[in-house]
């Protein structure tokens, strides 16, 4: 026997000596054959080595293999991938929305952990076969680690024994008040958004995060991750703008590149998967960011994205220059997510304007036949379900589909060639969907069918290594992530990450110690996506345990030496109850569109009366118009002492309204405040860029094209500085080509 035992927490080890090391749990009723010296796992307990078992053989036979085994329900199964699922203890805020019941009853009620199952999890593992699983917020990383062996040993002695697939979506956002300690670990490593990544103009930076995360991805047992974000941010009212690499479509392939190269390579792979790689589900194809005035696609107000400037091409190059061509060894992102929106008279071939789900020109005419990507698609969470709402984030988004049943939704995208449906926990309407094909193309073509998307979606879990081994070790995970290290890495880039957009008269770095004044945030009452509502507040901006490391702080701005003011970029939607469209707004006071576009481009909805989405001559705010305010007080409080401003950007922004006011000015994409500190400070020296534009005013941004970057009058300062992409400050001025 070349192979030895070593037992966990839950779950046994199989070494075998020169071959794969494979995990299994001791109550799952599998079998371990021992075939030429090795041990291989009996999944389908039939008391032989069946090829897809076979670790030894080519991971493209293994799933061949075993997609022509498959059940018409279990292959099903495959191409659900389920709604957002939480670990937690405490069912509070995102937890509560997506909890489940433990023996029918709540997790509090039921003394279970967060690690043990909820009945629904058991329900559609075992009754809809489900394998991929979406997890949002966990208790800690031991946790998740716990939670996932439940998972797998539950799944292991099901049917043909295939592994869960868990995801998440992106989860090394810091929190702002959070204090660093370079010698202390955390929950998971601190990185900022995309944008802040895009900002550092070092596709390095992007890809040494990739690793970072997939080691502490698979160390929770998460093998997909649903990013990169790549959309090229051409429309700078977008909401999704924040998580993307900014406004160049050349910017956002390298970043993308990096990205999946860093989630999906294990070292020393010969074809650079392994048991450290996660899956890089890239978004959104064919690209989203040109929604027209700015809404977003997961509201029905939103749901057209337009070209203008006939700029369709360009928006693709983040994924066919960058996610598609890598330079590691896995070639390409293993998935696609479409995105929900209609790519309004992109159809050149069919005239169709649906989502992009459900366009065959989307996805079979261009993503599969002219780019001949061969990866997993799968759909946007909840587009087969109905409508019922126009400015409801949690429902169903079937744009352009909405007369359809929702089994006919799945064969619509099942023929556009969709693999995998996801927030849907539900095999019956695939199977529906199923019979449609069987009555239309005959059984035997609908098998082909299925058992391609089956094929593309085993290769994912193959190639992760999760069918030798899905565990992982709940005490390992504690120490690595979040570790001293990675947080450290996540900390520095940070740092990179920040611009500096005005230094009048070199203000900064700040000496000595002096007295600060730090207005208060005034935060408006609102209500989240979720429907939580939060009630109007004030907050201080820093925590008096960090400022006293920094400064001496002082409620009083005539004691004050400076002051630094904590704002946001201005927040708007462009909905409103009782008003229906509005336009997105970048600035902080009322804005009056003048000049908008009417009628609007695209348009259309079966809960709208008129096709004319036009906004012109309507009014918006900000949410947020009280940190104008503070800024424009504090000012007039500090008379000719130093104000600085450190604006948390979402969106590019119109300056004009509070530039004038500031000597100095700090941009970030999601960073810890400590680490504004540290550069006004001097522990550090600013180096990042904008990767976007900043607008002169709101009349240059409704005169652009959504579908065009670059394409804005921008902003020029009091130091007759514009605030162009690629624009950013250091100590000693504008940061030249050379160090750029």
């Amino acid at each position: 026997m070349a192979y030895k035992h070593i037992e966990k927490e839950g779950y046994v080890l199989l070494v075998n000596e020169g071959g794969k090391t494979l995990g299994y749990s001791p109550d799952s009723g599998i079998q371990i054959l021992e075939v030429d010296g090795f041990a291989f796992k009996d999944l389908n307990g039939n008391g032989k080595l069946d090829p897809y078992e076979d670790w030894r053989l080519p991971d493209e036979v293994r799933a061949a293999d075993l997609a022509s085994r498959l059940s018409r329900e279990e292959i099903a199964g495959l191409m659900l991938y389920s709604g957002h699922q939480a670990v937690v203890s405490c069912r509070d805020g995102l937890g509560s929305h997506f909890a489940g019941t433990y023996n029918g009853k709540s997790l509090e009620e039921s003394g279970c952990a967060a690690y043990e199952l909820s009945d629904q999890q058991k329900k559609f593992l075992k009754d809809d076969y489900l394998r991929h699983i979406l997890i949002t917020s966990v208790d800690d990383a031991a946790t998740a680690a716990r939670w996932n062996n439940r998972v797998q040993a539950f799944v292991e002695g099901l049917g043909h024994g295939i592994p869960a697939n868990t995801s998440s979506d992106p989860r090394h956002t810091p929190s702002a008040n959070a204090e660093f300690n370079a010698g202390s670990g955390g929950d998971i490593s601190k990185w900022p958004d995309s944008l802040g990544l895009a900002a550092t103009f070092d596709p390095s930076v992007t890809e040494r995060f990739g690793e970072i995360a997939s080691e502490e991805y698979r160390a929770m047992g998460i093998a997909t991750a649903l990013s990169p974000q790549v959309d090229m941010a051409s429309e700078p009212r977008w909401m999704r703008f924040p998580g993307t690499f900014g406004e160049s479509s050349k910017l956002s392939a390298e970043m993308a590149r990096a990205y999946c190269d860093g989630f999906q390579t294990t070292p020393g792979s010969e074809n650079g998967w392994g048991e450290k790689s996660v899956n890089a589900m890239v978004k959104h194809w064919p690209g989203g960011g040109s929604g027209e005035g700015g809404r977003d696609a997961h509201f029905c107000y939103g749901k057209f994205a337009v070209y203008p400037g006939n700029n369709f091409e360009e928006h693709q190059i983040p994924f066919t220059e960058g996610a598609f061509r890598l330079n590691g060894k896995t070639g390409k992102a293993s998935a696609v997510m479409p995105y929900y929106t209609i790519s309004w008279g992109q159809d050149i071939k069919n005239g169709e304007n649906v989502g992009n789900s459900y366009s065959k020109y989307m996805i079979t005419d261009l993503l599969r036949g002219k780019y001949s990507y061969d990866g997993v698609v799968c759909t946007d969470w909840n587009i087969t379900h109905n409508n019922k709402v126009i400015n409801a984030f949690i429902s169903g988004k079937c744009w352009g589909v909405e007369e359809l049943s929702e089994a006919e939704r799945h064969y619509k995208a099942l023929l556009a060639g969709v693999d995998q449906f996801g927030g849907n926990n539900r095999m019956e309407p695939v199977l529906e969907a199923w019979d449609m094909g069987n009555k239309e193309f005959g059984e035997k073509a609908m098998r082909e069918r299925f058992e391609a998307s089956a094929r593309r979606l085993l290769m994912n879990i193959l190639r992760t290594n999760l069918f030798e081994n899905p565990y992982t070790d709940p005490e390992a995970a504690a120490k690595v992530v979040g570790c001293p290290e990675f947080m450290q890495e996540g900390y520095q880039a940070q740092l990179r990450s920040v611009v500096m957009l005005k230094n009048r008269a070199h203000v900064l770095p700040l000496q000595g110690r002096p007295k600060v004044y730090i207005p208060n945030r005034r935060i408006g009452a609102s209500v989240d996506w979720f429907g939580h509502p939060t009630l109007a507040h004030e907050e201080a901006p820093v925590p008096a345990s960090l400022a006293e490391k920094y400064f001496d702080l002082t409620d009083d701005p005539q004691q004050a030496d400076l002051a630094i003011c904590f704002i946001e970029s201005p927040k708007s939607v462009g909905w409103h109850e009782g008003e229906g469209y509005v336009p997105v707004t970048l600035q902080y006071r009322p804005y009056t569109a003048v000049n908008a576009r009417t009628p609007s481009i695209a348009g259309g909805d079966p809960l709208e009366e008129s096709t004319d989405r036009s906004y012109r001559g309507k009014t918006n705010r900000a949410d947020n118009e009280a940190d104008l305010d503070v800024v424009l007080e504090t000012r007039a409080a500090m008379g000719d002492k130093p104000v600085i401003v450190c604006l948390h950007c979402s969106n590019p922004t119109v300056p004009a309204e509070f530039e004038p006011a500031c000597d100095a000015i700090l941009v970030d994409f999601n960073v810890q405040t400590q680490a504004l500190l540290d550069l006004i400070f001097g522990k550090a020296e600013p180096s990042a860029r904008l990767p976007f534009q900043m607008p002169r005013d709101m009349e240059t941004v409704e005169a652009q094209c959504e579908d065009v970057p670059f394409d804005m009058d921008c902003y020029t300062d009091s130091e007759g500085h514009t605030y162009d992409f690629g624009y950013g400050l250091n100590w000693q001025g504008i940061i030249s080509e050379k160090e750029k």
